[in-house]
């Protein structure tokens, strides 16, 4: 058993990680808080670029998350960086291009093996091998909000596979990482 006062770390990467991942880091740490894992798993995001690092997340973004009762305000982009992978016990990709980039960023086998599609925990996405979620950032706000229930039906499978991860330690009555 691992020391439980270190988290299970996830981090979520669209390209700029102003539209996409910004969502879907409220939206795991919503659904984490809601099913009592959020003292065990820590979400943020990032981009495969970091040509919007600094920057809130689009507008239309905030107002999709707003709109759904989270608040994404606090968010400021920044760009996934190599060394990060001896930090993130998980990295979860938004489309197969950020999987792409992300598994050859990788320094090895192990970093590689960290990086999975957020739409693999969707079995409806699985089922019909659409594992991709489009990039709003063309768009306007009905395809941010098409991008917000995507991610919020991943995010269930998602939550269900990391309870999978963590061991719940019923004697002393505090859940742990195993």
């Amino acid at each position: 058993m691992t020391d439980p006062s270190t988290p299970y770390r996830v981090c979520v990467v669209c390209a700029g990680n102003i539209c996409r991942s910004p969502i879907a880091e409220f939206v795991l740490r919503r659904r984490l808080e809601e099913a009592g894992l959020d003292d065990l798993v820590t979400v943020d995001s990032a981009g495969t670029g970091g040509w919007h690092a600094g920057q809130q997340a689009d507008p239309r973004a905030l107002a999709a998350l707003l709109d759904h009762g989270y608040d994404g305000g606090s968010h400021r982009a920044r760009q996934f960086l190599r060394d990060w992978f001896d930090d993130v016990d998980l990295v979860l990709a938004l489309d197969r291009e950020n999987f792409a980039d992300l598994s050859a960023l990788a320094p090895d086998d192990d970093a590689r093996a960290k990086v999975q599609l957020l739409r693999s925990y969707d079995a409806d996405a699985m089922a019909g091998d659409d594992t991709d979620v489009p990039d709003p950032y063309y768009g306007d706000a009905a395809a941010f909000e098409h991008v917000l229930l995507m991610i919020e039906r991943a995010a269930d499978g998602f939550v269900t596979a990391v309870r999978d991860e963590i061991e719940l330690d019923v004697p002393g009555g505090e859940p742990s990482r195993q």
